[in-house]
């Protein structure tokens, strides 16, 4: 508006401006309250958006509080089951939830981390009694699509105090995640397939290892003591395949086959990794279950990538 035009309305009348900025001001005021109703409603509208990491908690605590909405985080088309005592499908995951006791199962997940379409939690159960777990989910277009898990009972601390999930849980380094694999992948080959324990040192530094196996005491001296005793019991555990090894920032989770004593065993080991060296460890260890007892055919493994 040309400002002389306004300067003459000024002087023509007070009323006359009175009512105008009356009017203006109506109009202004409409327009905002307008405007914040619209960003208001945008924001009531827009979608949630939930990291595969937080889906994959969200699935598991609905064993216990049985929120059917983390079912949709399962591809309803093609769910792949590699617990071998669970049909294969959401048919076989929904079997398991129709004998779950009254209350339901529980399920406190400690740990979660995500490495690529995979993620990995460690978890406290009651699943058909106290448990430990490992459990690895594998996502396509952001939909789970494959699960796997070892489990073992829950059992008290070990000779040097630690429970089998205690410790501590905070992602770091994330920059540092492709070389804390190479580090424990290296380990795991080289100490536990080949057996160079001279070469343990490269890796552990003394007792600086805090141990979390319910068996075995802290530091490489208590590992010693353990496989002494074993050895004395004519008790041998052999890993003969890494099949995978998935790791964020400062924590590496790898996933073995071998054997405990004479019994075929699927080994779920977790490591933390500080300044180039282990110094934490937790595993799951659990016998593989015979074909003849199998609730599906998929394998104990059989990682597609």
């Amino acid at each position: 508006m040309d400002h002389s035009f306004v300067v003459s309305i000024i002087n023509h009348t007070m009323k006359h401006t009175l009512i105008v900025s009356a009017c203006i001001l109506m109009i202004i005021s409409c327009k905002t309250e307008h405007k914040e109703k619209v960003e208001i409603n945008t924001e009531t509208t827009k979608p949630m958006e939930i990291s595969n990491k937080e889906k994959a908690v969200a699935l598991l605590t609905s064993l216990e509080t049985g929120d059917q909405n983390a079912i949709g985080y399962i591809n309803p088309n093609k769910y792949i089951q590699h617990n071998l005592a669970i049909g294969d499908g959401l048919e076989g995951f929904g079997a398991v939830m129709q004998h779950a006791p009254e209350g339901g199962f529980k399920a406190n997940v400690v740990r979660s981390f995500t490495d690529g379409a995979y993620t990995f939690t460690h978890t406290i159960y009651d699943f058909f009694g106290p448990k430990i777990g490992f459990d690895v989910f594998r996502y396509e277009d952001g939909k789970i699509v494959e699960h796997w898990d070892n489990l073992i009972d829950v059992k008290p601390v070990n000779p040097s105090g630690n429970s089998q999930t205690d410790g501590p849980t905070t992602v770091t380094d994330l920059d540092k995640t492709d070389a804390n694999k190479e580090l424990v992948q290296d380990f795991v080959t080289t100490i536990l397939l080949k057996g160079e324990m001279d070469k343990i040192q490269n890796y552990i530094e003394g007792d600086n290892y805090i141990q979390h196996n319910p068996d075995i005491a802290n530091g490489l001296s208590g590992l010693g003591k353990a496989l002494e005793a074993m050895a004395k019991q004519g008790i041998a555990m052999v890993y003969t395949k890494v099949h995978k090894v998935l790791g964020e920032g400062n924590f590496v989770l790898t996933i073995s086959e071998g054997t405990l004593g004479d019994q075929h065993t699927s080994f779920y080991d977790l490591f933390r990794v500080e300044n180039g060296k282990i110094v934490e460890h937790w595993d799951v260890v659990e016998t593989i279950m015979p074909e003849a007892d199998r609730k599906n055919t998929n394998g104990k493994f059989n990682f597609s990538e």
